[in-house]
């Protein structure tokens, strides 16, 4: 959509340019003024209109550049949004880990003290049966 309003932009300027200069030319060649005026007066005309071409240019340079800087600016500010919000995601998934391994530790543990006093409960019972 940029792309349409730039094209419909230059359009728009091309054919006011052209215009502007078609109409200054009818207006002086069916004005009676005698040849030296009317070559000074398409003169001034056109160094009029070249400046105001200049004009609109540097203008136009002017606001592609701060669009340009402001779409720079937004695509910083939101790569660092991202990377922030990457790293509040990271440092959770890092909690959630972190809490998943101390409950598998804790109960390894359990599980762990649950065999040996199973083992423990068995060679007890096998001592008493060979002490019978």
């Amino acid at each position: 959509m940029p792309e349409e309003k730039n094209g419909l932009a230059k359009g728009l300027f091309i054919g006011f340019l052209i215009g502007g200069v078609v109409g200054a030319i009818t207006g002086l060649l069916y004005a009676p003024k005698s040849g030296r005026e009317l070559r000074t007066d398409i003169k001034k005309k056109a160094t009029d209109l070249a400046e105001g071409a200049s004009d609109y240019m540097k203008s136009t340079k002017g606001k592609a550049k701060d669009i340009i800087t402001q779409g720079k600016s937004r695509s910083e500010q939101l790569v660092s949004e991202v990377k922030e919000k990457a790293e509040h995601i990271m440092g959770d998934a890092d909690k959630v880990l972190s809490d998943i391994r101390e409950r598998a530790g804790s109960e390894g543990n359990k599980i762990k003290a649950a065999f040996r006093a199973g083992i423990d409960t068995y060679k007890n019972e096998k001592g008493r049966d060979t002490s019978s």
